[in-house]
């Protein structure tokens, strides 16, 4: 249990990667470039954790392609 993020939390991280703005695989990092922008402090995180899950999977799918 844990893991099932809501349609909205991945809805607004990816228009806000798609926006330009740049996110890590840390989660302390992306907390603190999220942290002007969200509403509310458990929104954020959710966000944050999101997204630093999400980046590296992406990370880890490119040294795979990168591999073959």
């Amino acid at each position: 249990m844990g893991k099932i993020k809501s349609k909205q939390v991945k809805r607004a991280s990816h228009e806000l990667m798609n926006n330009g703005i740049g996110f890590h695989e840390e989660f302390g990092k992306n907390k603190i470039i999220l942290g002007r922008e969200m509403p509310s402090k458990k929104m954020r995180n959710k966000m944050a954790g999101y997204l630093s899950r999400f980046m590296k999977h992406k990370h880890e799918e490119s040294k795979k392609l990168e591999a073959n």
